[in-house]
């Protein structure tokens, strides 16, 4: 008896942790330090800083890898409301940096609430919806999109408009993966471009002066070439200029003579574009396609509504991430700072990210685990 516990406890992993994820994942963070040098102008002190960062964020996945994701489960809604105080508490003694107010100062750190919420808001819809039949019916479906939009409107309000659409996003798959009818989704995308063709009339009451000009800078980018056109124009050269091969690390003229703005941060992707050119770009693309195809497996054999509609919402919304920065960097949507993931430069935001990675890997091994 002692020699079969013996074997059993030996045969399980020291850390419970998806391994393929886990090193693409590594794989994906060190690319981005070795484009951040370069993006960063050389300075490894900015790329000691991001590291740093990496390596908190990956401290924090391994450690939420280990929960079973039952015990996290209860706490969803505390979660949820700590949440929501936090972002009326940004708007009330929030700081302000660059004419937004987003960040609450701790004194030895600060914080952005609205990076929290991208996993709180679907984790608070799955946590609504799991013991519900589904698909969910019209009151159901009513109150997830108030789940969802309280924090937005809040997020919008600072203003945040990039964020804003992504905790949306989260809340909204977490409804399309539950099954909601397809007559739902088609009549809201109907009702809303009907409302926003009204409403193009009347942004000047509705959004700020900054996000109606990006929003005419995508269709018309070239009138005002050193304004407002100024990030796209130079970021499409920069992109086009890389060709298939590059100009090669650390060659990139538009990042090194200053002309691409945001280089470390929003524009990353075009410095990656420019100096690694088409062969990087793929390589870029390939380990972020393993990862979403990892994440889906995973999601696959989650068990449990709520675990299932987690996994799947992550997933979905790493995915809206990527598609948004590339889509706003090449000129095909408006320009609403998405970093990209896990290569910006940025502390909140890739340490949320790998949190709901550590969620998600905690879906998966512990069902395999906590079966012995």
């Amino acid at each position: 008896m002692l020699t079969d516990l013996f074997q059993r406890r030996s045969s399980r992993p020291f850390l419970h942790i998806d391994k393929p994820l886990f090193f693409a994942l590594l794989i994906l963070s060190i690319l981005g330090l070795i484009v951040l040098y370069s993006a960063g102008g050389e300075d490894i002190d900015l790329v000691g800083r991001q590291a740093l960062r990496i390596a908190m964020g990956f401290s924090i996945m391994i450690v939420l890898a280990q929960i079973r994701i039952q015990k996290i489960q209860p706490w969803v809604p505390w979660l949820y409301l700590s949440g929501v105080v936090l972002l009326i508490g940004v708007m009330v003694v929030g700081e302000i940096s660059k004419g937004s107010q987003r960040w609450l100062d701790f004194g030895l750190f600060r914080f952005q609430p609205s990076e929290m919420m991208k996993l709180v808001v679907p984790m608070m819809v799955c946590w609504y919806l799991a013991d519900r039949p589904l698909p969910p019916n019209n009151s159901h479906i009513l109150v997830a999109l108030v789940i969802t939009f309280i924090p937005v409107f809040l997020v919008a309000e600072q203003p945040d408009l990039g964020t804003a659409i992504l905790i949306a996003s989260s809340g909204i798959f977490v409804l399309w993966l539950a099954g909601m009818s397809w007559f739902f989704i088609l009549g809201a995308m109907a009702f809303g471009g009907i409302g926003l063709a009204i409403a193009w009339q009347y942004l000047k009451y509705i959004l700020h002066e900054y996000q109606i000009q990006r929003i005419k800078t995508l269709f018309y980018p070239e009138e005002n070439p050193l304004g407002a056109g100024y990030h796209i124009i130079q970021s499409k050269i920069a992109i086009g200029s890389g060709g298939v091969y590059g100009k090669g690390w650390l060659n990139g003229t538009q990042s090194h003579l200053e002309f691409l703005p945001e280089r470390s941060t929003d524009f990353i992707f075009a410095v990656l574009s420019e100096e690694f050119g088409l062969i990087g770009v793929l390589v870029l693309l390939s380990v972020y396609i393993f990862i979403l195809s990892r994440g889906t497996y995973i999601a696959a054999q989650a068990q449990g509504n709520f675990a299932r509609l987690l996994a799947g919402s992550l997933v979905l919304s790493f995915f809206v991430y990527i598609f948004i920065n590339m889509g706003m960097v090449t000129g095909l949507l408006p320009v609403v700072g998405v970093p990209l993931p896990l290569v910006s430069y940025g502390g909140t935001s890739m340490v949320t990210l790998l949190a709901g990675f550590g969620i998600l890997m905690a879906i998966y091994p512990h069902r395999r685990f906590w079966s012995h």
